[in-house]
């Protein structure tokens, strides 16, 4: 197998191994609320941990990744990730603050582990030369689907929470580091490091990527983080339904992202992804006004179909320029992750004051900014178009 086949196979174990653990967590829940004796903005302040540690880790995965590289990074957050895993399970038997600082390690593993598996699924698309991130993303997508699925089951089963993560966290602290091995170098041997991670920072049309994915990854996490809650709390819907709803909107998410490659090059990115932002909306707009669970696990599909390749389309608009993809990746997927982390927590506070479902209204909101800024992501007039096929 070529070097760029085994990085391929290497960055999808990274995506869906990346999506299983959260998913693992996310399908868990409503059982900590539950066992913790949770109001929502109490809950929100637990999902905030996560927040904490993404923020400390964000700024520092770009020079890290740049001084050591992605693969060493991935590497070296997963395992930190697992510990994290494990110990949130283990602080549900002692209290609020134990999960929360548990957390925020998990969180501080995740953003770095995001960071470096979006750089490196950058390089390898620029290297065998055609779009491949949406089916990077579907591999995480099916992590999740995968992750929530597994929750189902152990919520099914009676498995108390802290034993579900407690083997989760041991499964991906060993075994992703040696997954990760095939990634390729972020840059030739004879090259030195540069200070472009910082420039990156200042580019109107990369901050302009950003928030585009930021309204994607928002809609993507309160959908990760509150599904469940408000198809058990609003809905009146049992644990299992309520779990089952966000197997839903993973699985939707996940198709969606596997064809997203033929999608764009028959009608380019922009027609794409304002066109399933406007889906994304309908979808929200279901499940947060319709009269039954029913209707609002079919609003969670649309909802899950038409946010699937915001974030992907933005790493691959972050890409365009191959000599800067690596510092504009970083940039992008930074914005977007503190999106994906910090959103889900403010949605916890608003549905403190009227309802969970309510509160989705703030999303349905940025997907409209999303879809309004969709023009940012059209490729640059100097990078190749997309392969047809």
């Amino acid at each position: 197998m070529s070097a760029e086949g085994a990085a391929v196979r290497a960055v999808y174990a990274a995506f869906a191994v990346n999506g299983f653990a959260f998913a693992s967590w996310a399908s868990r829940i409503p059982q900590v609320k539950d066992q913790l004796e949770l109001s929502a903005a109490e809950l929100g302040f637990v999902l905030f941990g996560i927040a904490v540690g993404s923020v400390v880790g964000l700024p520092l995965s770009g020079p890290l990744i740049h001084r050591f590289g992605s693969r060493r990074v991935v590497m070296t957050a997963s395992a930190v990730g697992g510990f994290g895993l494990i110990g949130a399970g283990a602080g549900i038997e002692a209290g609020v603050l134990p999960v929360v600082a548990a957390l925020v390690l998990t969180g501080y593993a995740m953003a770095s582990w995001d960071v470096g598996m979006n750089v490196q699924g950058a390089l390898v698309e620029q290297r065998i030369g055609r779009s491949i991130m949406p089916r990077f993303h579907a591999g995480f997508s099916l992590g999740t689907v995968a992750g929530a699925l597994g929750g189902v089951a152990m919520v099914a089963l009676g498995v108390p929470v802290s034993v579900h993560l407690a083997v989760v966290g041991v499964a991906v602290t060993l075994g992703l580091p040696l997954a990760v091995r095939a990634f390729l170098p972020d840059r030739e041997a004879h090259e030195e490091p540069t200070d472009h991670g910082m420039k990156a920072w200042g580019e109107r049309r990369t901050l302009l990527v950003g928030v585009f994915v930021l309204a994607f990854a928002f809609a993507e996490g309160a959908g990760n983080d509150w599904i469940g809650v408000a198809l058990i709390d609003d809905y009146g819907a049992h644990e299992a339904v309520g779990t089952l709803g966000l197997a839903a909107f993973l699985t939707a998410m996940t198709i969606v992202r596997w064809i997203g490659p033929d999608l764009l090059a028959k009608h380019g990115r922009v027609k794409v992804v304002r066109g399933l932002a406007v889906i994304s909306v309908a979808g929200l707009t279901l499940f947060v006004f319709g009269p039954n669970v029913e209707t609002a696990i079919a609003g969670a599909v649309l909802w899950g179909a038409g946010l699937a390749l915001g974030f992907p389309v933005g790493m691959s608009a972050g890409a365009d320029d191959p000599a800067l993809a690596a510092p504009r990746v970083s940039v992008v997927s930074s914005i977007a992750y503190c999106a994906f982390l910090a959103g889900p927590p403010g949605i916890g506070f608003l549905g403190e004051h009227s309802s969970v479902t309510r509160a989705l209204i703030a999303v349905i909101v940025l997907l409209g900014l999303a879809a309004l800024i969709a023009g940012t992501v059209r490729p640059l007039a100097s990078s190749p178009p997309p392969p047809r096929r």
